[in-house]
């Protein structure tokens, strides 16, 4: 014990005074908080280093479903949910032109402790129970990046450095990565000295806008849309509990709770909408003319209030889409959303970074990996995390991607399968899609199943429509529902679950 004490406080001062540790992390969001934590749990030196240490004022991040929930209780961060007004999300609720569809995460077998953990003591020896319902949970993205950076202050082997890094420091006669070197403010002149920390392994997570991502990864995000967001206060939202994504304006709606008394609304706005054009108002005029009426009423008095009680136009994100990259640069590993981003339309995004952690954490292990040195042991956990990651995540951003197109359906096509995809849901077929949405059921095939089922259920739909003695128009209409589909969905599972 005292060999352990002594130890850790010699490895504390390295990193205090020489800036050298096993790990060095760029970036205190959430990827890089729950790799700093879930490395430093296992022995790990660590290094965590954020250019602000403020809590953060984000729009996205707000939604963690089940999925993450769950893997976030497996790094042992699961407190981090607590004292944060989280609020408890059971599903969503989708509205279609004024009908609504409700559909709850299902039951998954195997899943436990995904729901509120509590049980009633009552079910006798011998007679199977139900496993609780998975719940997500939904907050103030500033308040849990705050709880997860004050864990990482607390733990004995992670030291926190609040500076920006700017570049990466090389060997001078290999590739391999040494770490980062970054500019800190002086407090007391308040310009900015050079600096510089050094790793076995330096981890880059600093987010969608990285600095480093052109240096080392041959792909750049696709953006076709932003999302507007507002804070409804006392909203009454038509299914309490539960996230709500509106269909009937151009683009989808997203609201959800993120606390007692504030509900996020997110409206997408896709890049050269006319209804958002600046001779129509622009964003807020498209919001005012075009998103309130397509609300549920009980939430146009709070959409109309927080349009009213702010006249700048409001804080806007980038919704970007950026496929995984495999790495292979000694000594260093792009991860979190520098490296994979998907649609926020399903709120995924912090279940695909909890899981990389907790897939990374393993791969990591001292058990596997006992010296972070050795580039070839490195290089080939990052290879085997590349392809294992993708039984889930790649439903989680197919799913996004293809939602989304759905959902903002911009031809006649994409019209059709809107439709469809909506009766789907409204015929009882729920259990498999939420499971995957929530990050539950991690098999591609069973999302193939189910978008080329809302496929032909939409053409179904549109014979009824069109008449089903017009054969040969039917045929027409057919083929190029299936080819809408197909493009919408083939290239982007391809590019997800094979490259």
């Amino acid at each position: 014990m005292i060999e352990t004490t002594v130890l850790v406080e010699e490895l504390a001062e390295r990193r205090s005074q020489y800036h050298e540790a096993d790990v060095v992390v760029v970036g205190a969001g959430v990827f890089g908080c729950a790799i700093a934590y879930a490395l430093a749990e296992q022995g790990r030196s660590v290094i965590l280093l954020e250019r602000r240490m403020k809590e953060p004022n984000r729009i996205v991040g707000e939604l963690m479903q089940p999925g993450g929930v769950n893997s976030l209780r497996k790094l042992g961060l699961g407190h981090c949910l607590e004292d944060i007004d989280a609020i408890p999300c059971h599903g969503f609720d989708v509205f279609y032109y004024g009908e609504d569809v409700c559909m709850p995460y299902p039951r998954i077998h195997g899943l436990l402790g995904m729901g509120d953990e509590k049980t009633n003591g009552s079910a006798k020896k011998g007679v199977p129970t139900e496993p609780p319902r998975p719940q997500g949970r939904s907050f103030h993205h500033g308040r849990f990046i705050m709880q997860l950076r004050r864990s990482c202050l607390k733990h004995p082997n992670i030291s926190v450095f609040e500076t920006e890094a700017v570049s990466t420091i090389k060997g001078s006669h290999n590739p391999e990565i040494l770490g980062v070197e970054t500019r800190t403010v002086d407090a007391a002149t308040g310009e900015k000295r050079p600096d510089c920390f050094f790793g076995q392994l330096t981890v880059i997570a600093d987010g969608y806008a990285s600095r480093f991502r052109k240096q080392y990864i041959n792909q750049a995000p696709v953006v076709r849309s932003k999302f507007y967001a507002l804070e409804l206060v006392d909203c009454q939202l038509p299914s309490p509990g539960y996230g709500h994504v509106v269909i009937g304006a151009a683009s989808p709606v997203l609201l959800y709770q993120i606390g007692t008394r504030e509900t996020r609304c997110l409206v997408d706005v896709p890049e050269k909408l006319p209804e958002a054009a600046p001779a129509k108002g622009g964003v807020r005029g498209y919001m005012m003319n075009v998103v309130l009426p397509a609300l549920p009423a009980s939430v146009q008095p709070s959409f109309r209030a927080a349009l009213e009680r702010d006249p700048r136009i409001p804080q806007s994100m980038p919704n970007s889409w950026l496929p995984p990259t495999k790495q292979s640069t000694p000594g260093l590993a792009i991860l979190g959303d520098a490296m994979n981003m998907r649609h926020p339309l399903t709120g995924g995004g912090m279940t695909v970074a909890l899981n990389d952690v907790v897939l990374l954490r393993d791969l990591l292990s001292p058990q596997n990996i006992p010296d972070l040195s050795d580039a070839a042991a490195i290089n080939r956990a990052l290879s085997a995390f590349h392809w294992q990651r993708k039984r889930l995540t790649a439903i989680i951003n197919v799913l996004a991607m293809a939602l989304y197109a759905l959902f903002a359906a911009q031809d006649r096509e994409l019209a059709k399968l809107q439709r469809g995809c909506f009766a789907y849901f409204r015929n009882g077929v729920t259990r498999d899609p939420m499971g995957m949405l929530g990050g539950l059921i991690p098999d591609p095939l069973v999302l193939a199943y189910h978008f080329f089922s809302v496929a032909f259920l939409a053409i179904w739909l549109d014979c009824k429509q069109t008449g089903l003695w017009k054969l040969p128009v039917l045929l027409w209409n057919a083929f190029w529902v299936l080819w809408t589909a197909s493009r919408v969905f083939l290239p982007v599972m391809y590019r997800e679950l094979l490259v």
